[in-house]
């Protein structure tokens, strides 16, 4: 049945996502365990992959509607409905398809399994309501209220306060626009692929053809990444020839910043898989680094100029573009990684030469992830301080800097009229000096 494998697919992501932890993307590699995607042509992987993709981003909505249309709850002993209805109902509240297709569809899906056969009856009558009380759950989406996981929005009411966790939620639950850095001619670049250049120099998008068609990507005029991420890069200031780590580089984007200023860089990271992406990524884009596979928290060499550490994080700051992260991460998990990034953190100011600088950034709106782990790198390392970043230089407005004159994005920031031209990822990022 036309369209049938590409909303199969989509359940058996949602459900590797939520109940797997598995993420989106990987999900959509040909390398991915479990492969759901086997057999699919291009168009059926480019549905899969947008149905999945909304069904994610609007994931608390979507339930909370499901909830209400079902009283007495999913049956028992037929859990993976669930999957097939959040599919069928992201198709239905958000995407482009006619109702009765969807409807038809997901039926016909939970048929194909003995465990869930027998409830095609009440797909058919959930999803039926659903449409027809289309409004009333649309205006619910509108809220905000139900988007993000509780206990996120509970800890970014207690560090942005109220009105601007409704802002963040709301706005990561809009599709992303399409960011790019040039390697020159922004404004080229913004002219010929029908974009604008941001006060920042990245130039932003709204297309939706595929990356790999736009003008100039073969050639490697330019990589994607989004406003945010093209900071942290910038503010370490790097010079030709100075020595230059990148810790945990891959995919790259940062490692071609740097490289691209004549710097000496090597760009570390622990997965030689991910280091073979980022070296195909400088490779398009004509550019060198020397590539080391190792473990950042334990890596010894001569003393670097700068040390960019874009450290592992929870990516909160990045939800809208990657959904599956409000529903994959735990509480626990912040805890967690801020012990590694701490221990970067110390590894890097080890191999800071005197005079030297690091950035440290994530990709977190969790204080723990950043304010607080300068602070308290701070206090274990008096030979370093704090300076301020330049936001004239960066072109970036003043919303950008915290108060202690770090960089801190939050994804409602930079507003634009057209949604699909708005916001940025959330990031936090410091620039430290060791003392001569």
């Amino acid at each position: 049945m036309p369209g049938l494998p590409a909303r199969l697919a989509a359940a058996h992501v949602i459900c590797d996502v939520v109940q797997g932890g598995h993420r989106l993307d990987e999900c959509f590699t040909p390398f991915a365990v479990p492969n759901r995607l086997a057999g699919l042509d291009a168009r059926d992987v480019a549905l899969a992959r947008s149905i999945a993709t909304v069904a994610l981003r609007r994931l608390g909505v979507i339930r909370r509607a499901l909830s209400l249309l079902l009283e007495k709850g999913l049956p028992r002993q037929a859990t993976r409905l669930e999957w097939a209805l959040i599919a069928a109902a992201a198709q239905i509240l958000f995407l482009d398809a006619a109702d009765h297709a969807a409807v038809d569809l997901a039926v016909r899906a939970v048929r194909l399994e003995p465990k869930t056969a027998g409830f095609a009856g009440l797909v058919n009558g959930v999803l039926r309501n659903l449409a027809r009380r289309r409004d009333e759950f649309l205006a619910l989406a509108e809220s905000g209220e139900f988007d993000a996981p509780p206990w996120l929005a509970q800890r970014w009411r207690r560090t942005y306060g109220e009105a601007e966790t409704k802002r963040i939620v709301q706005m990561q639950m809009r599709e992303p626009p399409l960011d790019l850095t040039t390697k020159s001619q922004p404004a080229f670049w913004a002219e010929r692929l029908g974009g604008v250049v941001l006060p920042t120099g990245s130039v932003r998008l709204s297309t939706r053809q595929p990356i790999v068609e736009l003008e100039g990507f073969a050639d490697g005029e330019w990589w994607v990444q989004d406003a945010a991420a093209a900071l942290p890069a910038r503010l370490l200031d790097v010079k030709p020839d100075e020595r230059v780590l990148d810790m945990c580089a891959a995919p790259g984007g940062k490692t071609a910043q740097l490289a691209s200023t004549g710097a000496r860089v090597t760009a570390l990271d622990r997965s030689a898989e991910r280091l073979k992406l980022l070296a195909a990524n400088l490779d398009r884009l004509k550019l060198h680094a020397d590539i080391a596979v190792a473990d950042a928290t334990g890596y010894s060499a001569q003393p670097f100029d700068a040390i960019l550490i874009d450290a592992p994080c929870t990516a909160t700051g990045t939800i809208r573009r990657h959904p599956d992260v409000a529903w994959t991460k735990k509480p626990s998990d912040i805890e967690t990684l801020a012990v590694l990034q701490a221990k970067m953190f110390d590894r890097a100011a080890a191999v800071t030469r005197p005079g030297g600088r690091i950035v440290y950034c994530v990709c977190s709106l969790e204080p723990e992830e950043g304010e607080t782990q300068v602070a308290a790198f701070l206090r274990r390392n008096p030979d370093f301080r704090r300076e301020p970043v330049d936001l004239a230089a960066l072109g970036a407005p003043s919303e950008f800097a915290n108060r202690d004159g770090d960089l801190r994005t939050t994804p409602q920031m930079l507003p634009n009229e057209d949604s699909r031209l708005a916001g940025v990822d959330g990031f936090f990022a410091a620039r430290l000096f060791r003392r001569p």
